[in-house]
Parts: C-alpha cells; structure tokens; sequence
C-alpha cells in the first residue's frame, strides 16, 4: 500500500491547514550506522531483531534480505525493525561488520 504525500491525512477542518512534504530519510553509510541486536520470543519462537537502522524504508528492506540471505532463513523488514527468525545474533554481528558497521552491539 502506498502512502500518500500528505502523511495519509485525509481531511481537515482547518481551514489554514498546509501539510507538510514528506521528509526523506537519507541513508547513513554503514560505518556510521548505529544498530542493536536483541532476541524475542515471537509467537513463540526465538526471533533476531536488529534495531537503529537510519535510512529509507527500501534500503532496510534490502539490508534485511541481505541478512536472511546470509542466515539462510525467513524475516521481514517492518517498522525500522529488521526481524530474523531465530538466535542469529552472533552471525549478524559478523555480517553486519563484513557489511561495514561499526557501532553492532
């Protein structure tokens, strides 16, 4: 579902309401990104979660098949959260350095 250019504000009574542009979200390059890496039970299943990402939608979703690629499982991209199923955390740290972070706890 796309999202619209007025922040999916449909209506107003306002009558000197003007809304606002949409901000971009510019990426930061990988040594300056600041990510954390927590397991939960999701469903009741252990589930990686790497938070932090500073970057548009469309290069988290990238940096999350990138990592369910490497851990050779499911996940999504949702929410600024990159969700990896199972206890990965060791190999993305790994991952995330060869990948060029620097700041991975």
């Amino acid at each position: 579902m796309a999202k619209s250019k007025t922040g999916g504000l449909v209506y107003s009574t306002d009558p000197g309401f003007r809304p606002e542009a949409p901000k971009e979200t510019t990426e930061l390059p990988p040594q300056a990104q600041k990510l954390r890496l927590r397991l939960e039970k999701r469903n009741g299943k252990p589930t990686t979660v790497i938070a932090g990402f500073a970057g548009p939608d469309a290069a988290l979703e990238a940096l999350a098949k990138l990592l369910k690629t490497k851990a050779g499982t499911g996940g999504s991209a949702k929410e600024g959260l990159i969700l990896i199923q199972g206890d990965v955390r060791e190999k993305c740290i790994g991952w995330l350095k060869d990948w060029g972070a620097k700041d991975v706890k």
